[in-house]
């Protein structure tokens, strides 16, 4: 699915990602963990064509994401805020995704009758623009819109960040889900170190730009992992 082979990229003189070589099959759900700075969020924005390496390429099936449109078909993303259309209200913006997949306005209101729980009574019919909502629900927001695209790859950074501890639950069983009614490939950076481990079956660390472990999830990872951090 994914393929990156010796991907740098620097800024002001420091190295923030060197990847040597790093494969991500179709249907694997990863974890990318790291302290700050470690250049999760800056391969993410790579992968997404949002900045361009200064050396390296990455395949996304077999073509390269820079200069290449095809990878947008069947990709969906959210990293942050700066990805919503924040002067919409909600149902603005679910109708506008929702036109770009053929979607009209009754379909969309259908689709995100799943997301009720999640939502939990925050998101629709509250008469406020993207903008005026806290974090976690602008985050409710973005997760819901991207997984309207019905993606074959899913690029999360932080999702479960500012949500409160049920709706971090609830996302959770959503992805897992996901997972096995679907071939799905998902990538989800996160500090919760508890969080990717439950939902993720393979973790690749990071530090300093660099993979540090590859790891298949299993009953020992987290043990491991935070024996790392801690040290």
């Amino acid at each position: 699915m994914i393929e990156i082979t010796d991907l740098k990229k620097v800024y002001a003189g420091r190295t923030v990602v060197d990847i040597e070589q790093l494969i991500i099959h179709a249907g694997e759900t990863i974890g990318v963990v790291g302290n700050n700075g470690a250049g999760k969020t800056t391969l993410f924005r790579m992968l997404l064509d949002l900045i361009r390496p200064d050396s390296g390429i990455i395949l996304s099936k077999g073509h390269a994401v820079s200069g290449n449109e095809q990878w947008k078909n069947y990709t969906a993303s959210y990293l942050d805020e700066g990805f919503l259309i924040d002067y919409l209200t909600p149902e603005e913006y679910f109708v506008f995704i929702g036109t770009l997949q053929q979607m009209n306005a009754g379909e969309v209101m259908q689709y995100l009758q799943q997301y009720e729980e999640f939502f939990n009574g925050e998101i629709i019919d509250r008469g406020k623009y993207i903008r005026d909502f806290s974090k976690g629900n602008q985050n409710k927001v973005g997760i819901a819109a991207a997984l309207m695209q019905n993606p074959e790859l899913l690029v999360l950074d932080e999702p479960f960040a500012n949500l409160d501890p049920t709706t971090q639950i609830r996302l959770k069983a959503h992805l897992k889900r996901l997972r096995s009614a679907q071939t799905i490939t998902t990538l989800i950076s996160s500090h919760d170190l508890n969080h990717v481990t439950d939902v993720c079956s393979r973790i690749i660390l990071f530090e300093k730009g660099k993979v540090i472990k590859d790891l298949q999830t299993n009953e020992n990872t987290l043990a491991e992992l935070e024996a790392y951090f801690s040290g």
